[in-house]
């Protein structure tokens, strides 16, 4: 197996992405958003982290999560969120060999993404990103009009004005990644 190295940095502030297995068409993450909600917040009580942004889609998902000091095991929260969220969904997709063999569900890719966010402004940026990628995605035309964001958290915050994220802006704006 593949050693993936991160950096070691507890208490740190990370951007993330993590994509469903099957992407293209797939909505599981919206249709079962009740369940990954209670998934991440059981997570969250064993595991403390600060979820500074979020935004759902159909079939992936950006994070930007900050962790305790003293705390760098951003690996054992992704592996309990995905695990507890494939746990309790009915069986019936698609499955490699390699998965079948090793007894994997076939809900989420095995890896995901991951950014050690430097300062204010790299966390802008990403904060961007997540919170636009509705709208780079098609999926609306205002991040305001996507329900599964902390937008709506960073409108109400001051942080971002209501109509901060229109498509006709795109090319205005630098969103991150």
């Amino acid at each position: 197996m593949t050693a993936y190295r991160r950096p070691h940095a507890s208490g740190a502030t990370w951007f993330f992405t993590t994509n469903l297995a099957q992407r293209g068409g797939n909505r599981l993450l919206v249709e079962q958003i009740g369940l990954l909600r209670e998934t991440v917040a059981r997570v969250r009580c064993r595991h403390p982290f600060r979820i500074d942004a979020m935004v759902v889609l159909p079939d992936h998902l950006h994070a930007i999560w900050t962790l305790p000091p003293g705390d760098s095991r951003i690996g054992t929260r992704w592996g309990l969120i995905k695990a507890d969220f494939a746990r309790r969904l009915p069986h019936g997709e698609q499955r490699s060999n390699s998965r079948l063999l090793r007894g994997e569900r076939g809900i989420w890719q095995r890896r995901y993404w991951d950014h050690l966010i430097r300062d204010a402004t790299d966390l802008a940026a990403h904060c961007d990103y997540v919170h636009y990628n509705p709208v780079k995605h098609g999926l609306v035309t205002a991040a305001k009009e996507w329900p599964y964001s902390s937008f709506h958290r960073y409108v109400s915050d001051g942080r971002y004005a209501k109509d901060w994220g229109v498509a006709a802006y795109a090319g205005t704006r630098d969103f991150g990644e």
